[in-house]
């Protein structure tokens, strides 16, 4: 039995007549988010350079834009809407926790490497 691809995007917000259609949407969509990372990163605006929470407001605008860009792929073109509640809640979760413990470790060795250098204990030969 052939299951039928939902032509739309957005939760129905924005609607496509044929698999063409979408694909060229969810393209465009997905290249104006690259744009838009793109653009930030040659440009780097001041006012983005400010710290939150150990990191520049520019990066953490980067993994958002990417992680949106992510789950965007997961959930249209891995066809994840279309499973069950469950298989979903278990792909985003394991995802969400490992992304997030990824940061953590990221961000407690970076500060870690960051102090030894600034303070002398190691010679700056990475």
């Amino acid at each position: 039995m052939a299951h039928a691809h939902k032509l739309e995007i957005f939760r129905g917000l924005v609607k496509f007549k044929s698999n063409t259609q979408k694909i060229w949407g969810v393209l465009i969509l997905l290249s104006i988010i690259t744009m838009v990372e793109v653009i930030l990163g040659i440009y780097k605006p001041e006012m983005l350079m400010g710290h939150i929470v150990g990191m520049k407001i520019l990066n953490w605008i980067f993994i958002i834009l990417t992680l949106v860009k992510a789950y965007y792929i997961t959930w249209d073109f891995m066809h994840m809407r279309d499973e069950t509640a469950a298989l979903r809640r278990m792909v985003v979760w394991t995802t969400v926790f490992l992304i997030s413990y990824l940061l953590f470790i990221l961000l407690q060795e970076g500060g870690y490497v960051g102090s030894v250098i600034s303070n002398g204990f190691m010679k700056h030969d990475f």
